[in-house]
């Protein structure tokens, strides 16, 4: 919305508001020793001791209004209500800044206090109240100081999974999540990017304008995806500005918060429209293989491999966003206009155009497409093998474990025991092979690679994927994981003992599985690697890039 209001003048006593009360640590209702203050392009938030406190700026932009009081205190109840589904424990509540005005000269409050908001006076300036945490726990942080374990970004992509599971799915009757309103946002981005780049890079038109069109391409051939996705329940009320400054490590877990209330059609939106800001700013920081772990442990989670369909496309949406960011920061108004600002809007740029495929990027998505098949016995590392792989080659993989129990509804590492008949029947073992050929052939057409992990040991289950490969037309590779059955037993041991994991097979399964292989054939010798797991792997050696 453009702004149709004079701001300046509210927000000049704002800004005052802000630096008087770093001054007035008293102010309080709690001992503090110091303030700091944050600043985004549309908020302050005031360190104090223990505590946040966030204000909205008086702001009226394209995409957000808060110019009013009433607008401002509407938006801080929205922000604790959305942000408390994923992070109770830091949105405390909302509280009151009073401030009594002298007759100086420019009006500005001179004593101010800091009040529950049941006791605040009329007028009063609404601030969210949070918990405050150390600003290296922020991921972003982390990420650059080397600090983040792939065991976090594992438990990052369960959060998330498990929080887009039980969010709100759009009604029928909601235009969120149409082709329309996928298109709006990024048009949205585009316009405001313009001038910026015209400015700041003006020799980056060009690839801004390779980009735009791109994006209206995209935008048009998958507009029936889009309606389909919606009409799967795939549109929900999501965080919606999920990039690495807004995910937290506290207690070394990750928490996610500063979801967008602002602006609802943000929020609702697909959920690979949410984790494609993730995937996106793991690889601006320069980790593409976390941005594949968590691609792979939340499609793990979620099952939803056909959001890949769209993920190029919110990627380069994701990066547009982040250039607008930066874009913003060069206005005094709502930020520093530093070197960095105008650094940050040409590297998210040329990621954006990675995600389009009009550059080189840190997100590798340009290499053509190949069906791999994990091969091998129980305990014999494929899973642990093909998931390396995929992070560090940029694949998809594509479990039976996790599979067969999806067919089942259970969870990845629940357990099986209280389904009758079992799980691992021949009839199961089928189905587990026919949806993991329906996932590959999902995973190929949306352009990526895909490894299948499963023990394939008989021929006719090779065969199907075989076949797979030659109707989609991609080469497939075999890679054959191996170690002696002595080795392998022992593996399986430590493994059932441990209790972790989605794999349930025992000793007699690996004993049976050894009795009944089938051994490849030529044909299929001719496409296999075969890989020994007793010594450690070393894929840029047996896998040139």
């Amino acid at each position: 919305m453009p702004s149709s209001t004079d701001l300046s003048a509210e927000f000049a006593t704002a800004q005052q508001r802000v630096r008087l009360l770093q001054q007035q640590p008293q102010a309080f209702p709690h001992p503090v020793e110091r303030v700091e203050c944050i600043e985004t392009h549309i908020s302050w938030v005031l360190l104090a001791g223990d505590f946040a406190y966030k204000l909205k700026k008086p702001l009226q932009l394209d995409f957000l209004d808060f110019s009013t009081h009433a607008l401002r205190h509407a938006a801080c109840e929205e922000e604790l209500r959305i942000n408390r589904r994923t992070a109770p424990g830091l949105y405390l509540g909302l509280v009151g800044l009073m401030g009594q005005v002298t007759a100086g000269a420019d009006g500005a409050p001179t004593t101010l206090q800091v009040v529950p908001w049941k006791d605040a006076l009329p007028g009063a300036e609404p601030v969210v109240w949070m918990r405050r945490f150390a600003q290296d726990a922020l991921l972003a942080t982390a990420l650059d100081a080397h600090r983040v374990l792939p065991a976090q970004i594992d438990q990052l992509a369960c959060h998330v999974a498990q929080f887009h599971d039980a969010a709100a799915i759009a009604a029928s009757t909601d235009s969120w999540g149409t082709a329309a309103a996928v298109q709006a946002p990024v048009d949205d981005c585009v316009a405001a990017l313009r001038a910026p780049v015209a400015s700041a890079l003006p020799g980056q038109g060009p690839l801004l304008a390779q980009v735009v069109g791109w994006c209206r391409h995209q935008g048009r051939a998958l507009a029936t995806t889009f309606e389909a996705r919606r009409a799967a329940g795939r549109v929900r009320e999501c965080h919606g500005d999920l990039h690495l400054a807004n995910i937290a490590l506290i207690d070394g877990e990750a928490q996610l918060f500063d979801a967008i209330e602002f602006n609802p059609a943000l929020r609702w939106i697909d959920c690979v429209a949410d984790i494609a800001f993730v995937v996106m700013d793991l690889a601006a920081h320069g980790r593409a293989d976390l941005a594949w772990r968590f691609l792979n442990r939340w499609l793990e989670h979620t099952g939803d491999y056909a959001g890949l369909s769209v993920l190029r496309y919110y990627g380069a949406y994701r990066a547009l966003v982040r250039a607008r960011v930066a874009a913003l920061r060069l206005n005094p108004t709502c930020g520093d206009g530093s070197a960095q600002a105008v650094q940050a809007l040409e590297e998210y740029l040329e990621l954006a155009a990675g995600f389009a495929g009009q550059r080189r990027a840190r997100w590798p998505v340009a290499r053509p497409a190949a069906l791999w098949l994990a091969h091998g016995f129980s305990g014999a590392g494929k899973s642990t093998h093909a998931l390396t792989l995929a992070c560090q080659r940029g694949l998809v993989r594509v479990r039976a474990d996790v599979e067969r129990k999806r067919l089942f509804g259970l969870a990845p590492n629940a357990s099986s025991d209280g389904v009758p008949g079992g799980i691992y029947t021949a009839e199961a073992t089928f189905r587990t092979h026919q949806r993991l050929a329906q996932v590959a052939r999902e995973v190929l057409v949306a352009g990526y690679s895909v490894i299948v992990d499963a023990t394939l040991l008989d021929r006719d289950a090779r065969a199907l994927f075989l076949a797979l490969a030659d109707s989609v037309q991609v080469p497939c590779h075999i890679l054959s994981f191996e170690a002696p059955l002595p080795v392998l037993r022992e593996r399986v041991r430590q493994r059932a003992l441990a209790g972790a994991g989605a794999s349930e097979a025992d000793v007699a399964v690996l004993d049976a599985q050894w009795a009944r292989a089938h051994p490849l054939q030529s044909h299929e010798e001719a496409i296999t690697l075969h890989v020994d797991t007793t010594v450690p792997v070393n894929w840029d050696r047996l896998l040139p890039p």
